[in-house]
């Protein structure tokens, strides 16, 4: 009874972790403490329905066609393997992935928890000091037209992003990605099915997987920032990868 649900939390953790546009959306989120449970919460939602819709579809197909289940199986074993090389390579030959100095930083004009003070984005022009507080530092020997001027074309202090925006581009950035498609509704559904009776266990393995990574991404982003910060952390996090996934590609196609 455990073993399907440990599997599916592993494929499901081992497919989830690679570096993408939709984690690496989630960490900056998560760094900069702006609709974090929202995100996560639609990252975690939309994985289970893509892998919930990959079980049932792939099981119907193979109720129809027995044998079927030996190709999906040698498939799903190709490409965990491929999947691993790929994650092998990242790992030798790293494209340079990390997360920004600049997303570690707090929003301009946030309040400061340890000094519970604003820290203003001052800019100068003219004689006249702009603050993202809102406040001008006068210059005594600029004439009053030109203060009003500079006041006029002064730059906004930067604002918080708004929630719409944010779950839109969280949605976009998995529903619109077809590495999505292969990892759940293909590759976790294909894998899933191979477990006969115990696949919706394997489902809820994965399902967890789901759960517990992006909300620990999401709200663990501030612990987790000065180790993704370089490129040498996503090196280690590949390697990971590529072990554990041609381990679990291999297991497939070995006699039970």
């Amino acid at each position: 009874m455990l073993a399907p649900v440990l599997a599916g939390l592993g494929l499901g953790f081992s497919l989830i972790i690679a570096i993408g546009a939709q984690n690496l959306f989630v960490l900056r989120q998560g760094l900069r403490r702006e609709h974090v449970l929202a995100v996560a919460a639609i990252c975690a939602i939309s994985d289970a329905i893509l892998i919930a819709l990959g079980v049932s579809g792939v099981g119907f197909v193979l109720e129809a066609v027995p044998w079927l289940v030996d190709v999906v199986r040698w498939a799903g074993a190709l490409f965990l393997v491929a999947y691993g090389v790929l994650a092998a390579r990242r790992a030798w030959r790293p494209t340079g992935a990390a997360l920004g100095a600049d997303d570690t930083q707090q929003p301009v004009g946030a309040v400061s928890p340890q000094e519970g003070v604003v820290e203003p984005h001052r800019t100068t022009s003219g004689g006249v000091t702009h603050a993202g507080s809102g406040e001008f530092l006068l210059d005594p020997e600029v004439s009053a037209s030109q203060v009003r001027s500079d006041i006029r074309s002064a730059p906004p202090a930067a604002t918080r992003t708004r929630l719409i925006p944010a779950l839109l581009t969280c949605l976009a950035l998995t529903w619109l990605n077809p590495h999505v498609y292969l990892d759940t509704v293909f590759l976790l559904g294909t894998v899933a099915n191979t477990h006969g009776d115990d696949r919706w266990l394997f489902t809820a393995g994965a399902m967890t997987a789901s759960i517990v990574w992006f909300f620990g991404l999401a709200f663990g982003a501030r612990l987790l920032g000065r180790w993704l910060s370089t490129p040498r952390a996503w090196r280690i996090l590949d390697a990971v990868i590529a072990v554990v996934m041609i381990g679990l590609g291999v297991s497939l196609v070995l006699p039970h």
